[in-house]
């Protein structure tokens, strides 16, 4: 007689996902898969598995609905391994983790929008630095869905917790998590700079994991003239592996800023930020930089992914 509760429950939705995600290659290569891995030798050099172990966990995935199996070569036949629907269902799990992760075995379980210089979870983002941000499209805040990246020369990406048309909106509580405060600051700053930035030869998007008309109401609020992007599916989340704080029941991206090339290439990283307004500044050295060089590319290496 199998006992109720354990592995073998057939009624418990805990025990039959940990019988697909219960070993930690399996989570891994979804979490790399998120990040824009999808070849047999992308996912073995990242993660340093045999040749076995690797095949019988894509194939179990691939059984499980969560990868796709798909011919990119006919001659010899190869294939490339992406999520499903079912796989991004799954990104707010490795987002809960990692958040879990962050706060409870690199910190002290203490909820707070931001870190220090020294902390791995810094080390982690900076990380970023010359890899590519993977095709997504988040929806924005005209309901229609928008490439993170944009078309010009440079973005500016900045990530921010939360940011409400009214006062009583914010969550209970909200105002007391470090770093959190600051999000209308930030946004208006950006307006008010928005003209040099455009002079630069770069776009400015503002990413949240807000629903899309909170995101529309603070727009219009504070009269912004350039898209806020949802990521409330945690789609750039997760292929970026960005840190997040949950407090009030809510799981907010804390406070950085990348800006990449037009190959998708990020070429800065701000975090933490501590001084809004010197980030901004910041970000707009970066882009001139950048522009003086007389190319998107720097001689950073460009890598697929972060490790």
């Amino acid at each position: 007689m199998v006992r109720r509760g354990g592995p073998d429950d057939a009624n418990c939705a805990i025990a039959q996902a940990l019988d697909v995600l219960g070993d930690s290659w399996t989570l891994l290569i979804v979490r790399d898969a998120a990040r824009g891995l999808a070849r047999f030798e992308q996912f073995q050099q990242e993660l340093g598995l045999s040749r076995k172990v690797l095949a019988e966990r894509l194939r179990l995935l691939v059984d499980s609905g969560v990868l796709s199996r798909e011919p990119y070569q006919e001659r010899p036949l190869r294939h490339e391994y992406r999520l499903t629907a079912r796989g991004r269902a799954l990104l707010p799990v490795l987002v809960a983790l990692q958040d879990w992760g962050d706060g409870w075995l690199l910190g002290d379980g203490t909820p707070t929008a931001t870190t220090n210089d020294a902390s791995r979870e810094a080390e982690r983002v900076h990380g970023l630095l010359g890899t590519r941000i993977p095709e997504l499209l988040l929806p924005g805040a005209d309901g229609e869905p928008h490439d993170p990246v944009a078309a010009a020369p440079a973005t500016v990406i900045y990530c921010f917790p939360g940011a409400f048309a009214r006062p009583e909106s914010y969550p209970p509580g909200w105002s007391a998590v470090p770093g959190a405060p600051g999000c209308t600051l930030e946004s208006v700053t950006y307006r008010d700079r928005l003209a040099e930035f455009t002079a630069a030869g770069a776009a400015v998007h503002g990413v949240s994991t807000q629903r899309p008309d909170e995101q529309r109401a603070f727009a219009a609020a504070e009269r912004l003239g350039f898209p806020l992007l949802s990521d409330l599916a945690f789609g750039f989340t997760g292929a970026l592996r960005l840190p997040t704080v949950r407090a009030a029941g809510t799981t907010r991206l804390k406070r950085l800023t990348l800006v990449a090339d037009r190959d998708r290439v990020i070429r800065e990283v701000l975090y933490p930020i501590t001084d809004i307004t010197a980030s901004v500044t910041a970000a707009l050295a970066a882009v001139r930089a950048l522009r003086r060089a007389g190319t998107t590319r720097s001689g950073h290496a460009v890598r697929p992914s972060a490790r």
